[in-house]
């Protein structure tokens, strides 16, 4: 009850040591640029590519593979460099200098 209470009074009804587990534990980490990422060579092709500014689709008929095995690979990436976009993932590209 006293939890609900200071609810809704507008404070929070956990501890800053909760807070910090609990955010900690769901926050996507943030890679640096000195940490090395697994790519594999087809991931890294299909970045290079992406950071040209190719599109999906571009990139299957680059690549002679299909729109979705891009779009996997898309997927990999953002997950695997700590990204949420492409243009993200491009500009993570830049500064590793792999374009």
């Amino acid at each position: 009850i006293q939890c609900i209470r200071t609810a809704a009074s507008g404070e929070s009804a956990w501890t800053r040591d909760e807070l910090r587990r609990v955010t900690g534990a769901l926050a996507t980490p943030r890679l640096t640029a000195d940490v090395e990422v697994p790519l594999t060579q087809r991931e890294s092709e299909v970045l290079r590519q992406l950071a040209y500014g190719l599109t999906n689709k571009e990139i299957a008929q680059a690549l002679h593979i299909s729109y979705e095995t891009v779009k996997e690979h898309v997927q990999h990436i953002l997950r695997k460099i700590g990204v949420s976009d492409r243009t993200q993932a491009a500009v993570w590209a830049v500064r590793k200098e792999l374009v």
